[in-house]
């Protein structure tokens, strides 16, 4: 018997670390630009929190005068990625679990939306998050996995 379903394509659930956001920000030659061209791809879907939110908009902002954006331009993108992103809420916290709080507020966020990836420039920095079943790839490795780099 020939089924007429047609199978189900993965959605992965990720976070994405602020420094990847700011390398993108900084170039539009990177695979993190490419990552964030891809939000509404349909091959994966970002999650953010308020926190993350905050701290997102917080380097982007501090960062103006070395990158060629003006401060509209990065709050056009800001509002692009946040209305782009599933909006989770952290109702618990490990602190500490990581060296660097900032890292454990990404890890939270992770844990609460049930991701299977945190995207980081920083993967040492997030060692022992295999306990919650989740991986850390940069952006380069998880186009890789989704196909989109060869």
């Amino acid at each position: 018997m020939v089924s007429n379903t047609i199978p189900l394509m993965r959605l992965w659930q990720i976070v994405i670390d602020t420094n990847v956001f700011i390398s993108a920000l900084r170039s539009q030659f990177g695979v993190s630009y490419k990552l964030f061209m891809m939000l509404e791809s349909g091959k994966f879907e970002s999650n953010l929190s308020v926190s993350l939110a905050m701290e997102y908009e917080e380097v982007s902002k501090r960062i103006l005068a070395e990158i060629k954006l003006t401060k509209e331009d990065v709050e056009e993108i800001l509002n692009y990625v946040f209305s782009t992103a599933n909006r989770r809420q952290v109702y618990y916290l490990w602190r500490p679990f990581l060296r660097d709080p900032k890292d454990d507020m990404v890890l939270e966020l992770a844990v609460a939306a049930s991701c299977e990836i945190i995207v980081t420039y920083n993967t040492k920095d997030f060692r022992g998050v295999e306990k919650f079943g989740i991986k850390t790839m940069t952006p380069l490795e998880f186009l890789r996995e989704i196909g989109e780099i060869k």
